[in-house]
């Protein structure tokens, strides 16, 4: 008993850090999730979470809420999904709560905007790193599939303008028919 506690507690604390101290959005946090989760604690099987992390994607609401609650659900069941949401969206929610009150005084601030906007920067360089982490991945893996339908998703996106979530049901069909 006393180490699913740890556990629990351990998921909790885990999420919260990693929201706490991760702006840019879901596409943030999923890598440093894999660090955590994988890597680090070894609860998750890297295969495993890029699953996870594809349906926390596919599914409605943010990215870093779903990848959470399924990371939670994996590692230690309901109770595990319902720390690591707790953890997950407390930090957010207790942020914002401050900034609206002093949202007057942060708005015109020089510091703030230019410290934001200096985390704009990370924040893409750990996007990219995610990403290029995945790709290389798919080309280890010689996944000659997953690497044509990632660039065929990729040039219909953005050339096309296509939207996202159509591209995802496509990608997923094209992955059920491939099996």
């Amino acid at each position: 008993m006393e180490k699913e506690k740890r556990s629990y507690w351990k998921l909790f604390l885990s999420t919260f850090y990693l929201s706490a101290f991760t702006f840019g959005g879901g596409y943030v946090i999923v890598p440093l999730m894999k660090k955590k989760f994988v890597e680090d604690l070894k609860w998750i099987e890297e295969k495993e979470m890029l699953d996870l992390v594809a349906i926390g994607q596919s599914s409605p609401g943010p990215i870093a809420v779903n990848t959470s609650i399924l990371v939670g659900y994996q590692s230690a069941g309901i109770s595990g999904a319902l720390c690591s949401i707790t953890g997950t969206i407390l930090p957010p929610l207790i942020i914002i709560t401050i900034i609206s009150f002093f949202y007057e005084a942060f708005k015109s601030n020089i510091i703030i905007n230019s410290a934001l906007k200096g985390m704009q920067a990370g924040v893409a360089a750990v996007i990219f790193d995610a990403v290029y982490k995945m790709v290389l991945d798919i080309v280890k893996q010689k996944r000659l599939s997953q690497l044509i339908i990632m660039i065929v998703a990729f040039i219909v996106a953005y050339v096309f303008n296509i939207n996202v979530a159509l591209i995802i049901i496509i990608a997923a069909l094209i992955g059920v028919i491939k099996k």
